[in-house]
């Protein structure tokens, strides 16, 4: 860096600025309890990688490598932190000897050579010793990870991985069976003949859970921001098309949310028509309280982190064990987990939400 281009960084970002920045994000991983953060900059690639590693009592933290533009690189760790503590929650509650971490590298305008680019990330993964195991996630892809494989063995969702390294076939089962535990709770029905499965969002996850559900039975209608991914589920499926924007007012047995996060607030929670809210979406809840309303309301909600598992349980069971069919099975038995945790939630009058984390802590305190 230049000497003068310094001086002017250093009058943009004020004392009393990093101060509050800093200190924010300081109390934020202590109200998280986190482990360790990690950063690291390549300037010959351009990487600049943070690796927030919240827990590591049930062993060494797996997570997915999120590559994203950032408004800055507060709200960038922000994030990292945020879905390593969920990583945690997941890996506990799903009885994985794992812990939980996160992977988040800030994106270029440009990057050069992306092979360089996620040589130098496997470099800064062997770095920390086994303590973290990175996979694909939102921006990432098989082919990136084989080359992180290049320079460290802690990486799974390689092209040679189960699946050709895509977990997302995992995802959608793991919904499916949570789906399956729902629909068993709420309506008492033993199977998906004739229930009727609103999907928002069919890219890589959402069509996945749509041709599951078809598989099983059930009919679904969805909508997505895609056409084309629409078509095919129409074309494949003989699904029903709906408009981003009515999904939340058709009448059916169970509602997907598997696109963006934060897509259930006050508004879309009060137009809903189901009695189920089961999807593959991250944080789907705009505050964490709103899994109470749904209590409240009678609305069975499926805690996103325990039902979204799969492909975690799966990239998991293949890296520690190789063994794709034992790996289906852990997936598989997400229904038995969410049956827990239904059973827990009526029993002692407390949201789904709560029940799940309060299962997912003991597991964590238990193995310290």
């Amino acid at each position: 860096m230049e000497i003068a281009e310094g001086i002017a960084m250093e009058r943009l970002y004020t004392k009393k600025h990093r101060h509050t920045a800093l200190d924010g994000l300081l109390r934020y991983a202590e109200f998280l309890n986190f482990g360790d953060i990690h950063i690291k900059f390549d300037p010959a690639t351009g990487l600049k990688a943070i690796v927030a590693i919240h827990n590591l009592n049930r062993g060494p933290a797996i997570g997915g490598c999120r590559l994203a533009h950032y408004e800055s690189s507060d709200m960038a760790l922000e994030d990292a932190m945020r879905l390593g503590y969920m990583m945690s929650f997941k890996a506990a509650i799903s009885n994985l000897n794992h812990g939980g971490a996160k992977a988040v590298l800030i994106k270029p305008k440009v990057i050069k050579d992306r092979k360089a680019y996620f040589q130098a990330f496997g470099e800064f993964v062997e770095s920390l010793g086994g303590r973290y195991i990175t996979a694909v996630d939102s921006g990432t892809s098989e082919q990136d990870m084989d080359e992180v494989a290049k320079k460290t063995s802690y990486v799974t969702c390689t092209t040679s991985s189960g699946n050709g390294g895509d977990p997302s076939p995992q995802t959608a089962m793991g919904v499916r069976r949570g789906i399956e535990a729902a629909v068993k709770a709420k309506l008492g029905r033993e199977n998906l003949e004739g229930i009727h499965v609103t999907i928002q969002g069919v890219g890589h996850v959402g069509y996945h859970l749509a041709k599951e559900l078809h598989t099983h039975g059930a009919r679904v209608t969805v909508c997505d921001v895609n056409p084309s991914l629409v078509e095919k589920c129409v074309a494949e499926f003989g699904a029903q098309v709906s408009t981003p924007d009515d999904i939340f007012d058709v009448q059916a047995d169970v509602f997907a949310p598997c696109a963006l996060g934060a897509v259930l607030n006050l508004k879309t929670i009060k137009r809903l028509r189901v009695p189920i809210v089961a999807g593959s979406a991250n944080n789907q809840l705009a505050h964490h309280q709103y899994g109470t309303v749904f209590h409240e309301k009678g609305i069975l909600y499926a805690p996103d982190f325990v039902i979204n598992a799969g492909g975690l349980i799966y990239v998991a069971a293949v890296y520690d064990h190789a063994d794709a069919k034992r790996a289906n099975q852990q997936v598989s038995d997400i229904y038995f987990t969410l049956e827990e945790i239904f059973a827990r939630s009526k029993k002692e009058n407390l949201s789904t939400g709560e029940i799940a984390e309060k299962i997912a802590l003991e597991k964590l305190v238990k193995n310290k």
